[in-house]
């Protein structure tokens, strides 16, 4: 069972039917869970609750661009130190920025553990943002960002979400502009620090055969004079904005299209129902409803696919495709058939069934890869204090009834509340 830390003691087992989990909070409020298995790789991770919907106008792409400071040097450590601490002993350190959050993460053998913590410490606590570096990165990043707008499957992503969420940070792409790079300074990072690092908003995650009182122990003495702070910067909602069509001209040898609306936060009751929705329409698996219906029976398109991105007070659904452009409106009307059906037709018990037990098949395989289940249960344990084990979340797909699915796709994909963006 999801254990909470809400009534619990500092330090707690999280005994799973599948794994074991065992967690501990600081006491300047950052919390520690590790995951105990039987393998000689050992991985560590930091996970801090703020991305780029924290960022001001002014400081659009601001996380993005401290992830990547992150390694640019400490007063102890170069670049270059940085980036050889680990690799000179086969492990690699690696990192992201989301909209909502930040992360830096390890892969070492577990003899070396020791060297992640203290390096990860490092780079979060005491990078020092040099100017040489910043002007450099500023370039690196910018060569990114042309990269990306190279790739409009990708691009239309982000476009979808800032017609969605116009005028919020939610919408707005991860990696910033050319404009508002050359803006940042030393200043302007230390203020986005303070006030949107908070300590109880910073869950470190540890996965291997170590014993846990090593793990807390490393812990403690790398983190813990970390000054409890709270986040001042209050987050605003995003209103979104629904029935949308914007046709973009890009020249393109394919038409691209993104549906989009605004869907459940992490925290809404329905929020599994659209997860099991999202999959049946336009999982990963090639029985998908778009794909069967786009690709394997028409030969309309290559690449069909949905995906259901919540956020903690709001989310978004995308519905994509791709097709030449003499078969895209006939592709545009399938799409919005399928979506129909699952407005109107509930899907019989057997076929629910077995997208119940595929789903719950997808999230089994993926938790095999230790470094994906350690960063996937410290975001859980980041926003719900809890860690659900297989059986947890097979429980709440079986409660999910044809009814229920039927009603979620009445609210989120009706068409009056959807947008859609096109590539030309």
């Amino acid at each position: 069972m999801p254990v909470s830390l809400t009534h619990s003691p500092d330090l707690l087992l999280l005994q799973t039917m599948e794994r074991r989990y065992e967690a501990y909070r600081l006491s300047n409020g950052i919390r520690l869970i590790h995951i105990q298995n039987a393998s000689e790789v050992a991985h560590f991770g930091l996970l801090v609750h703020t991305g780029t919907r924290d960022e001001n106008e002014d400081e659009h792409g601001l996380a993005h661009f401290m992830e990547h400071m992150f390694f640019k040097g400490t007063p102890k450590r170069s670049a270059y130190q940085i980036i050889s601490r680990l690799e000179d002993v086969g492990g690699e350190i690696n990192a992201y920025t989301s909209k909502e959050e930040t992360a830096i993460y390890a892969s070492i053998l577990k003899n070396d553990f020791k060297k992640a913590v203290e390096l990860i410490q490092d780079i979060f606590l005491h990078s020092l943002f040099a100017e040489k570096e910043r002007k450099k990165e500023i370039e690196v990043i910018i060569s990114e960002i042309q990269n990306y707008e190279d790739t409009p499957s990708e691009l239309i992503f982000d476009q979808a979400e800032e017609i969605l969420f116009p005028d919020h940070p939610i919408g707005r792409n991860i990696l910033g502009t050319r404009e508002s790079l050359h803006r940042f300074r030393n200043g302007m990072v230390e203020r986005f620090r303070q006030e949107n690092y908070a300590t109880e908003e910073i869950v470190l995650c540890s996965s291997g055969s170590l014993p846990f009182s090593k793990v807390r122990r490393y812990a403690e003495r790398y983190f813990h004079d970390l000054p409890q702070q709270s986040r001042s910067r209050e987050r605003r909602s995003p209103q979104p904005a629904g029935k949308l069509l914007h046709r973009i001209t890009r020249n393109t040898f394919q038409t691209h299209c993104v549906i989009s609306g605004a869907a459940y936060a992490y925290h809404h009751e329905n929020r599994m129902a659209l997860h099991l929705l999202n999959n049946i329409l336009g999982g990963p698996g090639m029985n998908s409803r778009l794909n069967m219906a786009l690709r394997e029976r028409r030969g309309f398109s290559y690449s069909a696919e949905s995906h259901y991105l919540p956020y903690t007070d709001n989310g978004s659904v995308n519905i994509y495709f791709s097709s030449d452009k003499e078969r895209f409106p006939k592709s545009l009307e399938v799409t919005n058939g399928e979506l129909k059906k699952l407005r109107t037709k509930p899907i019989p018990e057997k076929k629910l069934s077995h997208a119940r037990r595929q789903l719950l098949g997808q999230i089994a395989i993926s938790s095999e890869s230790s470094e994906h289940l350690m960063l996937s249960a410290a975001k859980s344990y980041l926003l719900f204090n809890r860690v659900d084990s297989l059986t947890d979340i097979s429980k709440k797909l079986d409660a999910i009834s044809a009814e229920k699915l039927r009603d979620v796709a009445n609210e989120i994909l009706d068409p009056s509340n959807l947008n859609t963006l096109v590539y030309l």
